[in-house]
């Protein structure tokens, strides 16, 4: 015997429908446009989801990336990386030294990048040795 309160509506939370009843969660309406709660067999005419928004957010680190994780090792190495000094002029200022440093970036069989950047003005540039 399934009890249906015509008053009560199932309550969402973005795309969840709860019972109003006992607070589970319901599943998707049946082939006869009924939503049956599973645990106390509340009924309800299935909810017209024609004019339903949905709108969804995540925090930036919600879903973990393998790559994200690599992309940030790598620029946290750039940041704490010792420059060393080399006397090349830097195209945008004209000061005669630049900071550079070098990382492996492509395959084991191809040379390194070289990253410059300079002291006076911050102009950055790479090079790929």
């Amino acid at each position: 015997m399934s009890k249906s309160k015509p008053s009560l509506k199932p309550d969402t939370v973005g795309s969840l429908i709860f019972c109003p009843e006992c607070g589970n969660l319901l599943d998707i309406p049946s082939e006869d446009d009924l939503i049956v709660c599973n645990l106390c067999s509340y009924t309800h005419q299935s909810i017209d989801f024609e004019d339903f928004e949905v709108v969804t957010t995540s925090r930036p680190g919600a879903f973990p990336s393998a790559l994200r994780n690599k992309r940030d090792d790598v620029q946290s190495d750039i940041k704490d990386a010792t420059a060393a000094l080399v006397k090349e002029p830097c195209p945008k200022c004209g000061n005669p030294e630049m900071e550079y440093h070098t990382m492996q970036l492509r395959s084991a069989d191809e040379g390194q990048t070289v990253f410059y950047t300079c002291p006076k003005c911050a102009y950055k540039t790479k090079l790929n040795s």
